[in-house]
């Protein structure tokens, strides 16, 4: 007869292996913890990446973009049961073997690629087409903000630019041109539509409503034609890329690329005073309207020499950290859009 210890032993060891086998069905329990920490992985990498990178490109320093290509998660788990039981007749004792074996892995699988060559030119340098501009404004983002951001020129009105080589406050005429442009489109008195040309190609027109306006919203409309140099009878006016308007049907936009968009964000950091006196970078440049009133920056980065509390991303940067604050709400809105101009640059279709 066995003795009760080694019962004992023999359901002990049954009991673990039992509980490792009951862990098999590994695949289900992991899919809503790993998508959503890669995804958050992943999300906050690519903020800090765009946030140094505007601090690099305010520093002179040439930026660095590496895109993440691939995630692959793969887990294995195996186990194995053994046991055996003897006695013999003439022995005074039986004998009993039990045995387990159990093995897990887990091999994740992260693939870097870094962003060079004909990619690099076509996702930074390429101006941002009229129409995908014009498409975000109808998607509902702020036409304001897209212009501020987006817009070089247009119909021969200037934008500010922040660039060190060719800095230059914005013509007084394009902040009145963001003001009513974010008015008409409050109230759904502009739309955007695609038509096919004789020769088959695609073609943006803007179209003004004409009917059922009240006062005030009509005489908008008509301050923004004028400002623009719009005639004044015509409903539909096609849309080009270029800073000057042959005609009065056409509204011509010089639209700025990511590299000039990522440039005219970084001229907003909060940089150290001593890094200017040093001469490392040069002195953030204060934006404010003909009659003298001073714009928030579009973005504001700020910089200290202590790690911030409650930032929304924050990196490091030649012994300074630089972050946006998480309870600046239209910074946030504006980094964001600008990640999300990002995306659409890369696919190389961004219209």
């Amino acid at each position: 007869m066995m003795k009760s210890p080694g019962i004992a032993r023999v359901v002990l060891l049954s009991l673990i292996v039992l509980s490792l086998a009951g862990c098999r069905a590994i695949g289900p329990k992991t899919v809503a913890r790993d998508r959503l920490d890669y995804t958050h992985g992943i999300s906050e990498s690519w903020k800090r990446q765009m946030l140094l990178n505007l601090v690099k490109f305010r520093y002179g320093d040439a930026p660095v973009f590496m895109d993440v290509v691939s995630v692959i998660n793969q887990y294995a788990m195996e186990t194995e049961v053994q046991g055996g039981l003897s006695w013999n007749a003439f022995l005074p004792e039986a004998s009993q073997s039990i045995g387990a074996k159990g093995r897990y892995s887990d091999r994740p699988t992260i693939t870097y690629q870094p962003i060079a060559g004909e990619k690099f030119t076509r996702s930074l340098m390429t101006p941002i087409p009229p129409s995908a501009i014009l498409s975000l404004i109808q998607a509902g983002w702020r036409a304001d903000m897209v212009s501020r951001a987006c817009i070089q020129a247009v119909n021969g009105i200037y934008n500010r630019s922040g660039a060190a080589v060719r800095a230059h406050p914005a013509d007084p005429e394009f902040y009145r041109f963001m003001e009513l442009f974010r008015r008409v489109q409050q109230s759904r008195a502009v739309g955007m539509r695609v038509r096919e040309t004789e020769d088959r190609k695609r073609a943006t027109v803007m179209v003004f409503r004409q009917q059922n306006m009240e006062p005030e919203l009509a005489a908008d409309v008509r301050s923004l034609r004028g400002l623009l140099g719009l005639a004044p009878e015509t409903r539909e006016f096609s849309v080009v890329y270029g800073a000057l308007a042959e005609h009065g049907q056409e509204i011509a936009m010089l639209s700025r690329s990511m590299l000039e968009i990522m440039v005219e964000l970084s001229s907003f950091i909060d940089v150290p005073a001593k890094h200017v006196a040093e001469e490392r970078t040069t002195a953030t440049i204060v934006e404010e309207t003909e009659d003298g009133t001073i714009l928030p920056p579009m973005v504001q980065i700020c910089s200290g020499l202590e790690k911030p509390d409650d930032a929304f991303t924050s990196i490091h940067y030649r012994d300074h950290w630089f972050w946006i604050e998480d309870r600046d709400f239209l910074s946030k809105r504006v980094f964001s859009f600008l990640m999300f101009l990002f995306s659409l640059a890369e696919t190389g279709q961004p219209e």
